[in-house]
């Protein structure tokens, strides 16, 4: 099998492992490769048997019910990456391959997927992670001691030595930063047509992903004034009463726009939005220093 990076974390529920994979994929194809990520689909609403192609890296070939959100919304912003969906990944690494062209797999939630041999672990953390307790009592999958098989960390920080330090103590040699900002919202219906919203803008936010406050500080940090937000739950399937539940409440906190996450506008656009103005931000991340994550992960790929 062709080589297999993974992208995985400690935590149950959101770190941020979308974004990152998406980042990876997208180095790796500009570097020359033909990407396949790899994923489980989590919460789908249709799973079909063996393997679901949700693109073949030319285009889209499946619909979100099949798809998940998560791959659904990767499948579209990944022009030339293969996006595949099935319980077992080593079938859908092979598919990937024989069919495909794949040339490297990326893991999508793969640090505690034993099953299939991985190249290259990289693990997302953050500092509360080392102040969490294994589940029932806590949020973390296994013990923080697991984090030392990882052959290098991603850490969510505010600057260079942080990450550093983080990763010391997590047992983990080589660190590597990342970096959170937010682009310009986009219209969810339509032609997904950008948005100017000015800072002090009166927002109101909603929210269907397992960590609602990371979001929510993100746009209190680009300088809106969030006035009111509506939480459902991770990867919740939006119906008619929802758009009219929102839109009530947008009104009464006399809100400019409702803004929410593109894995929520995925989800929101199957429906009747009728004139609610609502926008999605997208989360960009990066890994810093750019330059040394780059020729690290190309070099480890070409030893293997």
């Amino acid at each position: 099998m062709r080589p297999v990076v993974s992208v995985g974390n400690l935590l149950v529920g959101g770190s941020g492992k979308t974004p990152i994979v998406e980042y990876i994929a997208r180095l790796l194809r500009d570097k020359g490769e033909r990407p396949a990520v790899l994923t489980r689909g989590y919460a789908r609403r249709i799973s079909p048997a063996g393997v679901t192609v949700v693109s073949d890296g030319s285009a889209v070939r499946a619909p979100l019910d099949t798809a998940g959100d998560e791959p659904f919304m990767l499948a579209h912003a990944l022009p030339g990456v293969a996006v595949l969906v099935g319980a077992d990944r080593y079938l859908s690494g092979c598919l990937a391959e024989r069919k495909l062209g794949a040339t490297v797999h990326i893991l999508d939630d793969g640090f505690q997927h034993v099953e299939l041999e991985r190249d290259v672990d990289l693990l997302l953390v953050a500092e509360e992670d080392l102040a969490d307790r294994p589940l029932p009592a806590g949020r973390l999958r296994e013990r923080i001691t697991a984090a030392m098989f990882a052959d290098a960390a991603l850490v969510t920080a505010g600057y260079d030595t942080a990450a550093e330090r983080i990763g010391r103590m997590m047992g983990i040699p080589t660190v590597f930063r990342v970096t959170r900002t937010i682009g310009a919202p986009h219209m969810i219906a339509g032609e997904r047509e950008s948005v100017v919203v000015p800072p002090q803008s009166r927002v109101f936010v909603v929210t269907g992903i397992a960590r609602p406050e990371r979001f929510i500080n993100d746009v209190v940090g680009a300088g809106w004034d969030v006035s009111g937000t509506l939480t459902f739950r991770d990867h919740h399937r939006y119906h008619a009463s929802d758009v009219k539940r929102i839109a009530a409440a947008a009104k009464s906190a006399a809100s400019a726009i409702v803004l929410t996450t593109e894995k929520d506008a995925v989800r929101l656009a199957a429906c009747d939005l009728g004139a609610l103005p609502i926008a999605s931000v997208p989360l960009i991340v990066g890994v810093e220093p750019s330059a040394s994550f780059s020729a690290w992960l190309v070099e480890r790929l070409r030893a293997t």
